[in-house]
């Protein structure tokens, strides 16, 4: 993905100007996920965390515990890009 693709969807996330509320530490994590729901670039934003294997913050509606656990139990995939975004599959952990 090109800077320039990231810079066009991050310029339509809800949370575009509070990015310091996204990187909240324990349980202040589920609280902050909440500013995400109803975004309209959610997938690209979780796609842009899971790719890139981000460790900090909520990215997608997703907490840093969340992520890691959907990136162990979906080690198969190699682009959630392509999954997330591209294809518009919606992917659970099992």
């Amino acid at each position: 993905m090109s800077l320039a693709e990231v810079s066009e969807w991050t310029l339509q996330a809800k949370c575009r100007d509070m990015a310091d509320a996204l990187f909240p530490e324990g349980k202040d994590q589920k609280r902050a996920r909440t500013v995400c729901m109803g975004c309209p670039v959610r997938s690209e934003c979780l796609a842009e965390a899971l790719d890139n294997r981000i460790e900090w913050g909520v990215w997608g509606g997703m907490t840093e515990r969340e992520r890691r656990h959907l990136l162990r139990t979906r080690p198969d995939i190699q682009s959630w890009r392509e999954v997330l975004v591209e294809f518009g599959e919606n992917v659970k952990a099992s």
